[in-house]
């Protein structure tokens, strides 16, 4: 067994799959040591076949990949496409469509939350994955027998998985409701690495205007240096000490080599200079330019039993529609709900209003309630006046 590793056997490969009607995808990819991730494996399986690409081969091409995952005839298949659309978002600039993420689509068929996919893999494949290579260094040549076996099988598996979702959702229509989660998968902004946004990441608990000013200033400034050097951001300043900096406002060295986890070395050195300036520059800007907290309103007194039995109601319309709860709604669109029947909240448009959100909205005008069965022994619901 060995991966494709030129340019012509990948073309072959990637033409004869350019007629199936989908292909399941994986990739092995390392990132501890930059900040971009490095792809070092793309495992691909049509409905017949299965082979790994090398793009660490020398002078292999991937162009051949990149038109097959641009094919719209052929459906690209993923278990937690994020992480892989990312990659292949950045190398190429596009995201490969038409989409199916396996993860999405065992939410939508009752298979709980975030299922892994050895989980998955073990209830409709009936297959065990061994993920004792998970770990494994994938830039180091050559790649084991092992570790290609290991790689495979995040692929061949799937096949499996991605038919008898892709079935199950037909037989019970459930198809478009996969289609509007794919929707946030296949948007670009999904994917964009914008610095002036690192900041919300360290999710900040203070609400001191100054202090998200100099956090949002400071993340960015981060962000960029990680970016450029090709490195983890931690490796440029740890988020502790960050947040410190950004709560501190150090006007010069002696006071930013107290910052907690911020060597002397670091602080003597160009890097302390670097973040002076942008503390500086930060505090000179406008304060109606600094950003505000977006903090989260209380909810009006009286609603916190309304939001319990919208809770309720959540679960009991998932378990019976064998789905799971966290893509129907949150808290946040329960709490929403209860304080105002125009929230806007998904849970109240498309087929979450179907499943949930017309029947939150009843309940919550006293239409209908919740009472025990007969048997005692769970709830159903029943209609009032």
């Amino acid at each position: 067994m060995s991966p494709i590793a030129d340019t012509a056997a990948l073309a072959a490969f990637c033409g004869r799959l350019a007629e199936a009607a989908y292909i399941a995808i994986d990739t092995e990819f390392m990132r501890e040591r930059t900040y971009w991730p490095q792809l070092c494996l793309v495992q691909i399986a049509g409905p017949k076949e299965a082979q790994a690409i090398d793009p660490l081969a020398s002078g292999i091409e991937l162009g051949p990949l990149f038109d097959l995952l641009a094919n719209p005839r052929v459906v690209k298949v993923f278990h937690a496409a994020r992480q892989d659309i990312e990659i292949f978002h950045l190398l190429t600039g596009a995201i490969p469509a038409p989409l199916f993420d396996t993860q999405v689509a065992a939410m939508v068929c009752g298979f709980g939350d975030a299922v892994s996919y050895e989980n998955l893999v073990a209830k409709l494949a009936h297959a065990r994955i061994d993920k004792s290579q998970r770990f494994t260094d994938w830039t180091r040549r050559p790649l084991s027998e092992r570790q290609l076996h290991y790689a495979l099988a995040d692929v061949t598996h799937l096949r499996v998985a991605y038919e008898k979702l892709a079935r199950r959702l037909e037989q019970e229509g459930r198809a478009a409701w996969l289609d509007e989660e794919m929707a946030v998968l296949t948007d670009p902004r999904t994917y964009a690495l914008d610095p002036e946004l690192a900041w919300r990441r360290l999710k900040p608990r203070t609400s001191n205007p100054r202090t998200l000013q100099l956090l949002r200033a400071l993340a960015a400034w981060r962000e960029r240096e990680a970016q450029s050097r090709d490195v983890p951001r931690q490796r440029i300043v740890r988020d502790e000490a960050l947040v410190e900096i950004a709560a501190a406002a150090p006007a010069g060295l002696d006071e930013l080599g107290h910052t907690r986890g911020l060597a002397r070395g670091v602080v003597d050195g160009r890097m302390g200079t670097a973040i002076l300036e942008v503390v500086a520059k930060a505090l000179a800007v406008p304060e109606s330019q600094w950003p505000q907290a977006g903090e989260k309103a209380e909810l009006p007194r009286g609603l916190g039993p309304v939001v319990d039995l919208l809770r309720v109601l959540l679960k009991l319309k998932c378990d019976e529609h064998d789905v799971a709860q966290r893509l129907v709604a949150s808290i946040s669109d329960l709490e929403a709900i209860a304080a105002s029947d125009q929230a806007q909240s998904p849970a109240l448009h498309g087929w979450r209003r179907e499943l949930f959100g017309a029947d939150a909205l009843r309940l919550k005008h006293g239409e209908i309630g919740l009472a025990l069965a007969p048997d005692g022994k769970s709830l159903r619901l029943i209609e009032i006046g």
